[in-house]
């Protein structure tokens, strides 16, 4: 029987033993602080992971669920950087099976695109070279038909077919979590770091802590630790500006349309160029779902959670998928759901935002390291450069493995194969990691059927909700499961199905769950729904 954390309770078992002093204390629950965590506790170091909102509440549940080698990166002349990222795509794909799956793209070429098909085949050579392998080739006419019968042929002079990668960004940061959590890590979402604590050398020594769930009633507490790292991403210099630095970054926000798969049907991505700027723009399929994105716009609020695309990016995404694929009519009322997210990097006064430098950067501030920007597929990496960069700051001088699988190792049995197909095996595997052993036992056979057609099932659902911490109800719909982009309206049609299966595993009363459902329905109305059909392209 596997170790089941976050169980009733949990959270004020955590608060009532949180005062410890800890090795390694990480403000940020992304997929950059989640690698930092596994790492530590491998390496047999106290961990301690807070995290203002949820887990992964930020980026790291609003990307575009790619793990790729930024072949874009390329044009900017960031070749160190995909370097590094193709050869952690490649491991993160033998590590990671079930959760990163291979994805097959096509890019397109047309006569005017601004840079010539020669080039783009050239540089999808040299895109494989560096990943030590040849998979690009360019596609006939005839092959286009076949791989993607939908993509517009007019003015087309060229095509090419490459491999990349494709993850549920949020249940990869669980996973991590968790397997950390497992091996004596300790995680705590909706905390807020209110302020730093400065030791009489002048160094960061620790946190104040204030508890932001419901049932804490705002309870805080000061927390030490040998070494704070700040992995707060695009929030990296609210804390930064606490030890006497400058703002360094700049916040942008990246936007997608999301369609149903059935209005928008693709055997594989495709990665086309902008009609009006030249910019990628990526079309993915995905659990169910079409979407395109991303935008790459100044975000000027001071709002980084729960954005929402702005009328001007849903233009700018329609106008893409109107000029590819004009034969599907798609229009703005095809649209079944959205979602934006924030990333931080360095501002270097580029015109264009796009063309900012995307590799992480590292600061050490008064003692506190900060690691920011980067991206999503060399998390792993960002992670070894963090500890080791603080690595002296420990008594015994830690040393932290690169060989070791980025996650735990299941061991399947004839039993659990029986009940369930092979790729929906290695689905709840990948997002589960050993623990789906149990889900899978745990359930009936009706739970295990899909969710609305979705891929996500019943028995998922029930085990989120009793074993996943969850404080509100959009932590479950929007992050463990996915259905608030998943499913047209969110889900929310289905709100009385979905209660029968969790609130008492949820432990809520009535009252409880009629909060967290308007809640979450005000939340998914206000920034994941359609943007307003009928306005007219600028």
């Amino acid at each position: 029987m596997v170790n089941i954390m976050w169980s009733k309770g949990w959270r004020q078992t955590i608060w009532d033993n949180i005062n410890q002093a800890w090795d390694l204390l990480i403000v940020g629950g992304g997929i950059t602080g989640a690698g930092i965590m596994r790492e530590g506790v491998r390496a047999g170091l106290q961990v301690l992971l807070v995290d203002a909102g949820d887990f992964s509440t930020g980026t790291s549940s609003h990307s575009s669920k790619l793990v790729h080698g930024g072949f874009r990166y390329l044009r900017n002349g960031q070749i160190q950087l995909v370097l590094q990222s193709v050869r952690e795509r490649e491991r993160l794909l033998r590590d990671c099976k079930g959760l990163i799956n291979p994805l097959d793209f096509v890019i397109t070429c047309y006569k005017g695109d601004r840079i010539p098909t020669p080039l783009i085949g050239f540089g999808l050579a040299f895109y494989d070279l560096l990943a030590g392998k040849w998979e690009h080739h360019s596609l006939s006419d005839h092959d286009l038909n076949i791989v993607c019968p939908t993509v517009s042929k007019r003015n087309l002079v060229g095509a090419f077919k490459y491999t990349d990668a494709s993850t549920d960004d949020s249940r990869l940061v669980l996973r991590l979590i968790r397997e950390s959590v497992h091996h004596g890590g300790t995680a705590l979402n909706y905390s807020q770091v209110e302020d730093l604590l400065i030791n009489r050398k002048g160094q960061v020594c620790g946190i104040a802590l204030r508890d932001r769930a419901p049932e804490g009633n705002g309870q805080s507490k000061e927390i030490h630790a040998h070494v704070v790292i700040n992995a707060t991403g695009a929030w990296a210099d609210n804390l930064r500006v606490k030890t006497g630095k400058k703002p360094a970054l700049r916040k942008l926000r990246g936007s997608h349309l999301v369609f149903p798969q059935h209005k928008f049907p693709l055997k594989c991505a495709v990665s086309l160029f902008h009609p009006s700027d030249g910019r990628p723009v990526f079309v993915i399929p995905w659990e169910g779902i079409t979407f395109i994105g991303t935008t790459d716009v100044d975000h000027d609020s001071d709002n980084l959670y729960d954005l929402k695309i702005s009328q001007v990016e849903a233009n700018y995404l329609l106008a893409a998928v109107k000029h590819s694929f004009p034969d599907l009519g798609l229009e703005l009322k095809d649209v079944q759901s959205t979602f934006a997210g924030i990333r931080g990097v360095l501002y270097t006064g580029k015109e264009q935002s796009w063309k900012e430098p995307r590799k992480h950067l590292l600061w050490l501030d008064k003692g506190m390291v900060t690691i920011t920007s980067g991206k999503l597929t060399t998390f792993r990496q960002m992670a070894h450069d963090t500890l080791n960069m603080i690595r002296h700051q420990f008594p015994h001088k830690p040393s932290f493995d690169t060989i070791q699988p980025i996650l735990n190792p299941v061991t399947v049995t004839e039993q659990i194969t029986a009940r369930i197909q092979t790729n929906d095996l290695l689905r709840l595997i990948g997002r589960y990691g050993n623990e789906a052993i149990d889900l899978i036992e745990n359930a009936s056979n009706e739970e295990l059927d899909s969710i609305e057609g979705s891929p996500s099932t019943w028995a998922e659902l029930r085990w989120s909700a009793q074993h996943e911490g969850i404080v509100h109800l959009d932590d479950l719909l929007l992050r463990r499961i996915r259905l608030g982009i998943q499913l047209p309206g969110g889900g929310i049609s289905i709100l009385d199905r979905i209660r029968q299966t969790v609130q008492t595993e949820l432990g809520w009363d009535d009252e409880k769950w009629l909060q967290e459902a308007k809640r979450y329905i005000n939340k998914w109305q206000q920034h994941y729904s359609p943007p307003v059909a009928g306005t007219k392209l600028k």
